[in-house]
This record gives structure tokens, sequence and C-alpha cells, in this order.
């Protein structure tokens, strides 16, 4: 088992300037109309070695998610602590959670409630949320029977250690002739992840984002006996290369014609700030 290095260097591999000039383009093509909303992301990166399950530990401790996950696949970790679902399956029932809209939180406890309280009222913050609910339900649709999608929840305020996030909730039932596999087909990559159109705005990202995803903004979860499954969204997740002495954890947010660049690298640095604290010592 290798122990942590010293004290790990963690470099961004997307420089502020460029980030923000990155996000000028992506606004570009927005007003465009070539897409509404897309997800933009950044790496950040240490040359170094940690102990995957104490790093884990100290992660899980600093964000109590719902979606964690721990996962070794030969000298390959991920270190999850996700607070979104990304599909979830029980018979011929499915249900999407799909997070937009974030705000940090305060130690002060009316402060707190007001940050709560103005993430709820935020029309940009809605509106991401909104275009991604009804991309999930597009998903969906296809595979699903006549009028069984719909939302439970739409832009639901909810409360995490170090963030407030909007949250919905689609839910629908699936035709008799689907397996499980083809939901996952026709829903990954999940929308959250990606913007709206979906292909479009996949490949603007794959053109601007400086790093490949690989497993981040992927899914992590479980098939049962009977093929029912639950999967989370790879966020707030480090991933450790142990061979290569590489770690590796990516943030990003939802771009549109009304996000200002500023705000959206202070999102990122909200998202990333956890993450930071559980590789230094």
């Amino acid at each position: 088992r290798k122990r942590q290095s010293k004290q790990l260097e963690i470099i961004s591999r997307t420089p502020k300037t460029s980030y923000l000039q990155k996000v000028k383009i992506l606004q570009s093509h927005i007003n465009r109309g070539d897409v509404y909303e897309a997800n933009f992301c950044q790496e950040f990166y240490a040359k170094g070695n940690i102990d995957p399950l104490a790093t884990f530990h100290k992660l899980q401790a600093r964000s109590t998610p719902p979606f964690s996950a721990y996962f070794k696949n030969g000298s390959h970790y991920a270190l999850s602590a996700s607070p979104e679902r990304y599909l979830k399956k029980n018979g011929n029932k499915v249900l999407s959670q799909p997070i937009k809209g974030t705000s940090k939180r305060s130690n002060n406890t009316h402060e707190d409630l007001e940050l709560k309280t103005n993430l709820e009222a935020n029309i940009k913050e809605r509106s991401e949320n909104v275009m991604i609910v009804d991309l999930v339900r597009n998903d969906l649709s296809r595979i699903a029977q006549r009028g069984s999608v719909k939302v439970d929840e739409l832009c639901e305020p909810y409360t995490f250690a170090q963030v407030h996030h909007l949250i919905s909730t689609v839910v629908a039932e699936i035709k008799d002739d689907y397996s499980s596999i083809d939901v996952i087909k026709s829903t990954f990559p999940m929308g959250s992840m990606t913007g709206a159109p979906k292909i479009s705005a996949m490949k603007l990202i794959d053109r601007l984002e400086d790093s490949k995803r690989s497993l981040y903004s992927g899914a992590i979860g479980y098939f049962t006996p009977s093929m029912d499954f639950d999967f989370n969204v790879v966020i707030r997740s480090i991933l450790y290369n142990a061979s290569k002495s590489y770690i590796s954890f990516s943030v990003g947010s939802a771009i549109t014609s009304k996000s200002i660049p500023e705000s959206e690298y202070e999102e990122c640095l909200v998202k990333a700030q956890a993450l930071r604290e559980a590789l230094e010592n």
C-alpha cells in the first residue's frame, strides 16, 4: 500500500485566463443557436501517491454524499463523493435526478438560509435545471410507456456539506420490450454533464476542454440479479492511477447565455474545495 506523498502540488490544467476565454467561445455558440447550454469542465491534477482508502474516508467525512463509491480496478482507483443520481431502475419504473444550480454555503445560519432561498429563486440557475429536465424527459420518452414520463420534483433545493443544489426528479415507466441495457443506452451520457442539445454540446466541449474526461462524468453503480440498477454521476471524485502516480479531479459548471465567466470559475473552485482538502495534508 502506497503512503501519501508528503505534500501534493495540485495544478490546474486550464489557466484561469484560458478558462474565461473558452467560456466566451461557448457563449458565442449559444448566442448563435448551436446549443442552449453546455457543461464545461476543467481538470486539476497532481503527481504523487496517496493512500486511496484513507483519502476516500477523508473525502466522505467532508462531504457525506448520498451516492459515494470506492472503486478499484488494478492500479486505477475512483474515490467518488457524488451528490448526484444518474438513473435508478426498479421493476419497470425508472428515476433520474439531474443536478443543475449551485450555491456556496455559509457558516452563518441566517446567511446560509438566504443563500439557499436565493438559489431557489435564481432565474439563471432554474433555467439551467429546466433545460436538462427537458433533455432527460426527451431521453426517457423514447423507451417509456406513453404518458408515463413525469416530473415529480422541479428545482427542489437540497443542502450538502459544501453547497446547496437544485435537484429535479424525473420518473417514467419503461415499455415491456426494453431491457435495462436499452434504458442506459437511451439516456447515457447524462444530460447534466453534457448540455443541450446533447450531441452538439458534446462536440463543443470535446473540442474546448483541455482533458479527456475518462471516468469523470461517467457512472458507477450496480445491477441486481433481476437487472434493476442504481447508478451515480461521477462528479466530486478523485481518480488515481497508482502505477503512474497520477491524481486527478475535474469540476465543471453549466454555461448558458446568461453565465458570467468569473462566477462560473468561482463555482468550479467551490466544487473543488472538498477534493483539494482531502488530498492536501
